[in-house]
């Protein structure tokens, strides 16, 4: 019987992203090498080696770091539109790519294939939105208060950005980051999680390809690999002005402190504890659809997965039922087959955190409603796949103020009107994304409002998951405050200048001060 990976072609996709068994871990471009630890890959969806990747060594790092600084100096010289033009063909390789890529973020990370499909549609998305931005680096020009004199505003590039990113979306983190870094002038350097390694190298060999066939030097593109340590070595190097870090809350609170340690700048995008209000005026049908995506799709880890259903009491029972009969309906299973719903989660550690937050809940007083468990038949050898479950929880259970990375969802029941549900929702230390179900005009209003969702995203009649890359993503309290992607998110890649000119003759001062000599 053929393999999964012989099955689904994943041996043809890793010959073409130029996979091979073993992997240099580090890159500079073109350049590979690695001298530390060998990382072992292995699929959550059939337990499976898919390849190795070498570890980078501090000596790797440093290499690393020169060839970054002195590409620099040369990349921001390059105009705007002309590295828009870099980016550009970026994206044509991205599309060329993309079948190849989006199976082995399903293989690697454990999602489903339309959702790695999807994820290397946000890499082209933003290719395409930075293209155009490249020619808007707009700064703007102001009135002095002094005669004869002009003051205008101006964005340089900033130097070497530091990206650390997640396993739930190993390549499109990267891609919103390097592609608004790359436009801005800047350089990257990349520390993939090491529980995705090889998304990480593929993605350098497709932008390896770009940088050769412009002749652009080492250094623009920079990948290391391995665990916490070498991101500490970014989070600590004076010539790292900006990390951009995407994980948990835990891991982002280090990250803050290091970078804040030498005065540096931190872009964090960390956990999501998202809800959805659910007012009398929702429609029933759409509510379910945004709640069972936003709380399954990816096994429940994205950070902007549902994780709490706050429903009105008028129409708990039905919504509910709803939920739960459609929860009867996903097939769980290998995720590069297009008829299963739910993949694995990433690793057995996830599945001890699942178990350990379905216990967690019922020690607490909650209700499940639908009954989760670890599949141990034939097709779920890996130990990764679980099934979704549902819990009657409140709001100020321990668990429920806790992200869960898996399938668990709370329904939370409110009464009275919408501002108690909103109330409900900001009460926990997270601030990621949000949505309301509601026809009434009102309602939607109120949540939008100042004194509505305290989160980044706020959605009216779509769930929480999933973002466009047109806005700005990120969120709120111990989410970090970050902004990736789209409106002005590339600001935090520049670094800002007020210029002043005198074009006449004499100096006069600021607030018409006299000093003459």
């Amino acid at each position: 019987m053929a393999t999964i990976a012989q099955q689904f072609g994943m041996t043809e996709a890793l010959e073409l992203l130029g996979i091979k068994a073993v992997n240099e871990g580090t890159s500079t471009g073109s350049q590979w090498f690695s001298g530390g630890e060998v990382i072992e890959s292995y699929s959550p969806v059939d337990g499976q080696l898919i390849a190795k990747v070498k570890a980078s060594t501090e000596a790797d790092y440093e290499k690393v770091m020169q060839a970054a600084t002195e590409a620099f100096k040369t990349f921001r010289l390059m105009p705007a539109p002309k590295r828009g033009e870099i980016v550009r063909q970026f994206g044509e390789k991205l599309r060329q790519y993309k079948e190849p890529l989006g199976k082995l973020v399903s293989y690697e990370m454990g999602k489903s294939y339309q959702e790695g499909l999807g994820e290397v549609q946000e890499m082209i998305d933003i290719c395409d939105f930075a293209v155009g931005l490249s020619r808007q680096l707009h700064g703007l020009t102001m009135h002095s208060e002094r005669p004869s004199h002009r003051m205008y505003e101006q964005y340089h590039p900033l130097g070497v950005v530091g990206i650390i990113s997640a396993f739930n979306f190993p390549v499109a983190v990267w891609s919103w980051n390097t592609a608004l870094a790359w436009i801005c002038g800047d350089v990257c350097v990349w520390k993939p999680s090491e529980k995705t390694p090889l998304c990480g190298v593929a993605c350098q060999n497709i932008i390896a390809e770009v940088l050769r066939e412009n002749n652009l030097p080492e250094g623009i593109s920079c990948l290391i690999n391995g665990d916490y340590k070498i991101g500490q070595l970014l989070n600590r190097d004076t010539r790292v002005p900006l990390v951009s870090a995407t994980g948990s809350t835990r891991m982002g609170k280090i990250v803050a402190q290091e970078v804040a340690a030498r005065l540096g700048r931190s872009l964090l995008e960390l956990g999501g504890n998202n809800a959805i209000i659910v007012t009398p005026d929702a429609d029933i049908k759409m509510t379910v659809i945004g709640a069972v995506f936003g709380a399954v799709g990816t096994a429940g880890q994205r950070c902007t997965s549902t994780r709490r259903l706050i429903i009105h009491e008028s129409i708990y029972d039905k919504v509910k039922d709803a939920i739960v009969a459609a929860y009867g309906q996903l097939r769980i299973g290998n995720p590069l087959d297009q008829n299963n719903h739910v993949g694995p989660l990433i690793d057995t550690h996830a599945v001890e955190q699942y178990n350990k937050a379905l216990a967690q809940v019922v020690a607490e007083g909650g209700k499940i409603l639908v009954e989760g468990g670890v599949l141990t038949d034939a097709g779920y050898e890996s130990g990764c796949y679980v099934k979704p479950a549902i819990a009657e929880a409140k709001n100020d259970f321990a668990i429920v103020q806790h992200e869960t990375f898996a399938p668990v969802l709370y329904l939370l029941k409110y009464s009275g009107d919408v501002t108690e549900a909103i109330e409900i929702q900001n009460g926990v230390a997270q601030g990621l994304s949000s949505a309301i179900m509601t026809n009434n005009l009102r309602e939607a209003e109120a949540f939008l409002s100042a004194a509505g969702s305290d989160c980044g995203i706020a959605n009216v009649n779509i769930g929480t998951s999933g973002a466009e890359i047109g806005g700005a993503f990120g969120g709120e309290k111990e989410t970090g405050g970050g902004r990736e992607s789209g409106s002005d998110a590339w600001k935090v890649y520049m670094r800002r200048q007020t210029n002043t000119i005198n074009y006449s003759t004499s100096l006069p001062l600021a607030q018409g001060i006299k000093f003459d000599l």
